[in-house]
């Protein structure tokens, strides 16, 4: 299957770390596995690539890796 899928995540409270919403959505296994992945560059925030693997994830973001989007709403 070729294309972008995208998750969409009800984000309770104000905002997420990174790694953890990397862990909670299920693109990696672990939150360990997600600041790999963000240390490595392969995610990006709103289109724009994230270095901190604790940013704060807020309700309107997009994250992105691969071809998996991460659309965070409100819940």
């Amino acid at each position: 299957m070729t294309g972008k899928q995208t998750i969409t995540f009800p984000l309770e409270g104000e905002h997420i770390a990174l790694n953890d919403l990397l862990k909670v959505a299920g693109v990696c296994d672990s939150g360990g596995a997600g600041k790999a992945l963000v240390a490595a560059g392969e995610v990006t925030v709103d289109g724009t690539q994230e270095l901190r693997k604790t940013a704060k994830i807020r309700a309107g973001q997009v994250v992105g890796i691969g071809p998996i989007r991460i659309r965070v709403v409100a819940a």
